[in-house]
C-alpha cells in the first residue's frame, strides 16, 4: 500500500514538473500557482500533489461536477473536461482554471488526470479579474460551466477561442490552457501504465485499501482527543466593501471518532468579494486537520470520512449566489486561523503555534508594454510572518495554511515587465514579541516605469494583528504607500482597484508579522541582540516591548572588543 501510495505521489510530482516546465505564463511557470492530483473512477482523490491546500476545492468540485454532469458512458479515450465556476462547477474562484481528464484501460474509465491553473485574466471588470469590491460573480469574469475542450484527442478549437477572446491575454490563455490538457495527457498515460502492471482488480484493491487505511488513522486521531467543545475567532477587517469587522468563529465539538467544524456566529455573507465557496471551505478544514493532527497522513477521500462540517447560509462562508468569491483565499486564510486557534485547548503545548500572518496579501499591476505595445498583467501574492512556537521564533516571509505559491522573482519581474523593484526585504518591526518572537512579514516596493500602469491589492489585517499565545504579543499590520518616502507619500486601503500610477511613481506594500509566543519578558538578551543586530527591530521599537535596561543590556552584549 505505502509503494502504491508513492507511486500515486510521484505521478502527481511529474506532471507537476510538466506544468512547471511548459506553461506560458509567469503565473505559473515561475510563481508555480497551480496543482495537480489523480482521483478514481467514482471521483474519489488517490493523490494529490504536494502544491497548494485550496486547490483540493476546486480540484474535487470539478470531479464532481464532471460525474454529474456526464457518465462515463458518454466520455471517449483522448476527452478533456474544463471549468471554474464557484456555483456552476465547484470551483473556488474564476481565475483557477480546472482540466479534467478520463483514463481508460480496454475501453473503461479507471481514473481522472486533473490540474488546476490560476489564469492571469479571464476578463471582468479588473485585469487579473479579481477585485476587492466585486459586488457579483459577472463582474469576474467568465463563467465556465464544466464542458467537454479536448473530444477523442482533438482540442475544441472554437471553445477555446471563446474562452481565450474573453481574457485580455488571449495568446497566454490559449497556450496555458493547451499545456493544461497536455499535461493530464501525461499524467493519464503514467497511470494507465501503473493499473496495467499491477493488474485492474489489484489497483483498485489498493485505493480501496488507502481509503480504509487513511480513514481509520485519522479517527483514531480524533478519538485520542479529549470530548469537548472548543471555539476560536479571527477578524476580518471589512469584506471589501467597507464594512465593521467580520468575525470568523470556528467550534470544534469532539467526542467520538469524528471531529465537527461549526462557524455559526461568523459574519455575513460579503458585499465585497471575500466570500467563501463550500469547495473552498472544505479544503481549508481538511488542510488543517491534517497540518494539526497527522501531518504525515496521506491527502486522499479516505481523510475526509471523520470530519463534519456546518456554515450558516448566507454568511461569509456559505454565500448565496450569485455572491462574488474572487478574494476567498484571504477569508480562508482566517478560517485556518480559527480552527487553529480553537485547537489551542485541546494540543499539548510542544504542538501550539501563534497565530500566523493568517492572510494572504495580492499585489497586481498592468498595462502596456513600450517594445510592442502589448497589454500585460503580472499579480503577486505575498507572504507575511509565522507564528512563534514553543521553542522557536515564527519563521519570516512565508506563505502560510491553504497557499503555498512561490514569489515573483525580480530578475523575472524586471525582464518580463516594465517594472523595477526598488525594495524586497523584510518589514521591520512587524514580529509579535514574546519570548520567541513572532516571524516578520514582507515589504516589496514596485516602481512603474511607463504611465498608466495600473495597480490593485487585495490585503487585511490593517486593523487586527496575529493574536499571540500565552502572553505573546500581537504582530504588526497591514499597510499599503504610494510613493513611500517621498514628499508626496500617501497611504492606500489595503483593498484597492484600478489605481494609475504613471512612470516614476511606485507602490509599497507592507504585509502582516506573526504573533509571539510567551511573555516578552522571559525572551533571552542575547536574543534580542541578535534582533537589533540583524536590524529586524528598532531600538525604540525594543524598548517598548522588552525594556530599557534590557535593551541596553543587550546593545552592551553587541559591542564587540
Amino acid at each position: 500500500m505505502e509503494i502504491f501510495t508513492n507511486r500515486m505521489l510521484s505521478i502527481t510530482e511529474n506532471m507537476a514538473l510538466n506544468m512547471m516546465r511548459s506553461s506560458y505564463s509567469s503565473q505559473i511557470k515561475e510563481r508555480r500557482d497551480f496543482s495537480v492530483g489523480i482521483f478514481d473512477a467514482r471521483g474519489g482523490l488517490i493523490a494529490q500533489g504536494t502544491h497548494i491546500p485550496i486547490h483540493l476545492g476546486s480540484l474535487l468540485g470539478a470531479v464532481e461536477a464532471l460525474l454529474e454532469r456526464y457518465s462515463v458512458e458518454d466520455m471517449a479515450e483522448g476527452d478533456a473536461f474544463i471549468c471554474n465556476d464557484p456555483y456552476l462547477a465547484g470551483g473556488t474562484h474564476i481565475p483557477d482554471v480546472s482540466i479534467v481528464s478520463p483514463v481508460f484501460i480496454e475501453g473503461q474509465v479507471i481514473a481522472f488526470a486533473a490540474n488546476i491553473g490560476h489564469h492571469s485574466d479571464l476578463g471582468g471588470a479588473v485585469p487579473g479579474s479579481i477585485s476587492p469590491g466585486a459586488r457579483t460573480i459577472f463582474e469576474e469574469g467568465l463563467r465556465i460551466p464544466i464542458i467537454r475542450i479536448a473530444r477523442a484527442g482533438a482540442v475544441d478549437e472554437d471553445l477555446l477561442n471563446l474562452i481565450a477572446s474573453n481574457s485580455r491575454l488571449s495568446e497566454e490563455r490559449r497556450l496555458d490552457l493547451k499545456v493544461q490538457i497536455a499535461v493530464n495527457a501525461r499524467g493519464g498515460e503514467e497511470t494507465r501504465s501503473l493499473f496495467l502492471r499491477m493488474g485492474v482488480e489489484k489497483a483498485q484493491a489498493a485505493i480501496a485499501d488507502v481509503y480504509a487505511y487513511t480513514a481509520d488513522r485519522l479517527r483514531r486521531r480524533v478519538a485520542a482527543l479529549p470530548a469537548a467543545t472548543h471555539s476560536f475567532t479571527t477578524w476580518l477587517d471589512d469584506d471589501g466593501s467597507g464594512s465593521a469587522p467580520v468575525p470568523i468563529v470556528a467550534t470544534l465539538t469532539l467526542g467520538g471518532e469524528t471531529l465537527h467544524v461549526d462557524f455559526e456566529g461568523t459574519g455575513p455573507q460579503a458585499q465585497g468579494a471575500f466570500n467563501v465557496p463550500f469547495s473552498a471551505l472544505r479544503a481549508t478544514i481538511y488542510y488543517c486537520v491534517k497540518a494539526l493532527l497527522d501531518p504525515d497522513l496521506m491527502p486522499n477521500s479516505g481523510m475526509f470520512t471523520a470530519v463534519t462540517i456546518a456554515a450558516p447560509e448566507g454568511s461569509i462562508l456559505n454565500p448565496r449566489f450569485p455572491a462574488a468569491c474572487g478574494v476567498r483565499s484571504n477569508t480562508c486564510q482566517k478560517v485556518a486561523g480559527a480552527v487553529f486557534g480553537a485547537f489551542r485547548d485541546v494540543l499539548p503545548e510542544d504542538r501550539l503555534i501563534a497565530s500566523s500572518n493568517d492572510l494572504l496579501p495580492s499585489i497586481m499591476l498592468s498595462g502596456t508594454r513600450p517594445e510592442n505595445g502589448r497589454f500585460y498583467v503580472v499579480a503577486e501574492t505575498l507572504g507575511g510572518g509565522g507564528g512563534a512556537r514553543h521553542d522557536g521564533d515564527g519563521m519570516d516571509a512565508i506563505h502560510v495554511h491553504i497557499t503555498n505559491s512561490l514569489n515573483m522573482p525580480t530578475e523575472a519581474l524586471e525582464n518580463e515587465f516594465p517594472l523595477l523593484c526598488e525594495e524586497y526585504g523584510l518589514a521591520v518591526n512587524s514580529g509579535g514579541a514574546g519570548r520567541q518572537r513572532g516571524g516578520l512579514g514582507i515589504a516589496r516596493q514596485i516602481r512603474a516605469l511607463e504611465d498608466s500602469t495600473t495597480f490593485s491589492a487585495r490585503s487585511d489585517s490593517y486593523i487586527h494583528g496575529a493574536e499571540g499565545i500565552a502572553g505573546g504579543g500581537t504582530g504588526g499590520l497591514s499597510a499599503v504607500v504610494f510613493n513611500a518616502g517621498r514628499d508626496d507619500e500617501k497611504a492606500l486601503p489595503t483593498k484597492v482597484a484600478n489605481f494609475v500610477l504613471n512612470a516614476g511613481q511606485s507602490i509599497r506594500i507592507e504585509t502582516p508579522g506573526g504573533g509571539g509566543f510567551g511573555p516578552a519578558g522571559d525572551r533571552p538578551v542575547e536574543q534580542i541582540a541578535r534582533d537589533l543586530r540583524d536590524g529586524v527591530i528598532t531600538r525604540e521599537a525594543a524598548e517598548r516591548d522588552y525594556g530599557a535596561d534590557r535593551v541596553s543590556a543587550a546593545l552592551a552584549a553587541t559591542i564587540r572588543p
